[in-house]
This record gives C-alpha cells, sequence and structure tokens, in this order.
C-alpha cells in the first residue's frame, strides 16, 4: 500500500522521503519504489516495535528519525508504527493505525493479549495519543485501535487502494485461489485445507511454506500451494481464479481481497466486522470456524455460474471505487489541514516512517 500511496502522491508533485525500519526492502519492493518519481528511500535494519524486546533499537531508531526531520525539513511526518509518534516532531504527525499485536490476539487467539505485551501497550498508546490524527483503513481497525490505545486527538478513516489495470480479468477457471502464508492464524488458512478434500475442484494456495523462524515447513495436505509468487505472477493467478477465498480471522482491510476483487473472482471471506464493513452485499461470508459452512458456500457458488459471476461483477465495482488517487487525494487533504504553516496550503514534503 506505501507505494502506491507514494507513487500517488508524487503524481500531485509531493517529494516523499520513505524511511523503512525492519527487513531490508525485497528486490520487488525496491523494483516498485525505482518507479516512483523522486522517492527516496532511507533504509534501516532497527527492530520494530511489535518484535521481542525491540526497545533499544525502538530508541535508536527514534533518534534515527529526528535526525532525518531536522536534515530533510518535511511538511508532514507521515508514520505507519506507532511508537514513534510521542518523539519531539517539529512538524505535525499523522500515523496509520493499519493493525497491532493487541487486536490481532484478541481476534486470533479468542482472549487478551498477555502480559508481556504490557510495555508494548503503553508505548503504542503514547505514540497514538500523541499525534494530530490518527488514520485506519477501516471503521472496524479504528475501533479496536481506540479501544486498546485511546482516546486520540483525531481520527479518520482512509482505505487502502490497488491500481485496477494491475489485476484485470480473464477467462475463469474452476478453482479456488487463496493467498498467505500457510501458518498465518490470522488468515485462518488452514480452514481450507481442512475442506479441500470435501470438494470437487482443487484449491490453490500462493504464499511462503517455510516459516521465517526456522521451524519446519508449513505443509500444505489437501490445498496445492503455489509458493511464493510475484505479483505479476499472483495477479495472473488471480485473473483465472473463479473464487477467492480467505476465511480470516483477523484482517484490518484486505489487500489481497482488493486484488483478487479487481480481477474478476467472486470472493467468499471470514465474517469479521471488517470484511463486511469493506464488501457489505459483494461477498459470501462465513464464520471462521465454520467449516462445513466454507465447504457449502464454495461448492454452491463452483455450480451456480450465473450466481458467481454476479457477486465476482458486484465485488469488481466495488473494487473500483479503491482507487490510489481517491487515496492520495484524502491523504493530501489530512496534510493540508495539518500543516503547521496554514498560510503556505501546499504540501512539498512529506517524511514516511515505515
Amino acid at each position: 500500500m506505501r507505494s502506491r500511496l507514494c507513487q500517488a502522491l508524487a503524481e500531485d508533485g509531493v517529494r516523499v522521503e520513505l524511511a523503512t525500519l525492519g527487513a531490508p526492502l525485497s528486490p520487488a519492493q525496491w523494483v516498485e519504489a525505482r518507479a516512483v518519481p523522486g522517492l527516496t528511500i532511507h533504509e534501516s535494519s532497527y527492530q520494530l516495535e511489535w518484535m521481542d524486546e525491540p526497545w533499544e533499537d525502538v530508541r535508536a531508531s527514534g533518534e534515527w528519525l529526528l535526525g532525518l526531520e531536522a536534515r530533510l525539513a518535511p511538511d508532514i511526518i507521515h508514520l505507519n508504527g506507532y511508537c514513534h509518534g510521542a518523539l519531539p516532531w517539529r512538524a505535525p504527525v499523522l500515523m496509520v493505525a493499519h493493525s497491532c499485536v493487541l487486536s490481532w490476539w484478541e481476534a486470533v487467539k479468542g482472549e487478551s493479549a498477555p502480559g508481556r505485551y504490557a510495555r508494548y501497550q503503553q508505548e503504542v498508546a503514547r505514540g497514538l495519543r500523541a499525534a494530530a490524527r490518527v488514520v485506519a483503513p477501516s471503521e472496524a481497525m479504528l475501533a479496536a485501535a481506540e479501544r486498546h490505545y485511546g482516546p486520540f486527538r483525531s481520527t479518520s478513516v482512509i482505505a487502502n487502494a490497488r491500481r485496477a489495470e494491475s489485476f484485470l480479468p480473464g477467462p475463469k477457471e474452476p478453482f479456488v485461489l487463496a493467498a498467505g502464508r500457510l501458518w498465518d492464524e490470522a488468515k485462518n488458512l488452514a480452514a481450507l485445507d481442512a475442506v479441500a478434500p470435501r470438494l470437487p475442484f482443487p484449491v490453490r494456495v500462493a504464499g511462503e511454506t517455510q516459516h521465517p523462524g526456522g521451524g519446519s515447513d508449513a505443509r500444505a495436505h489437501q490445498v496445492q500451494p503455489l509458493g511464493r509468487l510475484t505479483p505479476e505472477e499472483l495477479a495472473g493467478w488471480m485473473a483465472r481464479a473463479a473464487l477467492y477465498a480467505l476465511p480470516a480471522r483477523y484482517e484490518p482491510f484486505g489487500l489481497s481481497v482488493l486484488e483478487a476483487a479487481l480481477a474478476g473472482c467472486a470472493l467468499v471471506l471470514g465474517d469479521i466486522p471488517s470484511l463486511r464493513e469493506v464488501w457489505g452485499d459483494a461477498a459470501r461470508f462465513v464464520h471462521p470456524d465454520d467449516g462445513d459452512g466454507l465447504a457449502r458456500t464454495l461448492t454452491e457458488l463452483m455450480a451456480e455460474p450465473a450466481e458467481r459471476e454476479r457477486l465476482a461483477a458486484r465485488a469488481r465495482a466495488r473494487a473500483l471505487t479503491f482507487t490510489p488517487r481517491r487515496m492520495a487525494e484524502a491523504y493530501l487533504e489530512l496534510y493540508a489541514a495539518l500543516r503547521a504553516r496554514p498560510s503556505e496550503p501546499r504540501v512539498q514534503a512529506a517524511l514516511h516512517a515505515s
């Protein structure tokens, strides 16, 4: 999402300085970054706030970011992490709540996060409350963030976006597609693996199978793993898939769902508030624990081409409203409202920290 926003902002003449934390950019991410006119990358490998014992790195990365601000003098600080919101910034701070540990744990584990996350909660709350504006991609994510860390000074919801021309529909084939890490409890792809033997058509899953912690492969017993795909390869599979399934337990927005909808897939999704909010009557919803319902819904849609195509058309029509232009205009409006110098309405530069 961040590269799409940077691209859209660049088209409006905004110079974006992108500071990265955590893992280095992948080759695919560098390709995307180089395609953005005027984008400058400031890369680092500091640990992120949700990692184990990250606090020394959080302190060091905060000093690094303040140094960048002093050198670059941006008009706006746009943060995609939380703890750094409480730093003594000179420019106004907009912070985007894409997800968080406490809401993830609550949705996936069905209980409050354990005590080891007490400091995380305190530091995240301090950062979010200090921001001039907190943005989330859905009302559901914003409500979860406010419940765990609020109250906030000011809030907005700005949906994520994808370029429609990157995910064009093609002739459909009778298989179900999903995308995500096979071990990811939030995406709940294990539910698809469990029902796959009961389906008279294949279920294919795009995504890594090797857990980054070095453990054994997350083995798919019944679905057909496609492995890690490039964005272009994934778009090709989406163009061919009749159905896209994501029986998620936790998904603050769902970019892969948006991509699949643009590619003309009918959607079968986990019945959770965020996905209901985004897709409404343009998808079928199944409770994440309802294996029978998941199998029945997939089978019915595959057996009823007219209903499947009607649902896919609704999903694509809705997906076409989530444009990068609309997203960029919403952020530009907020940037202008937050400017420290209201006599100068044009935002010239923004520092994004991700």
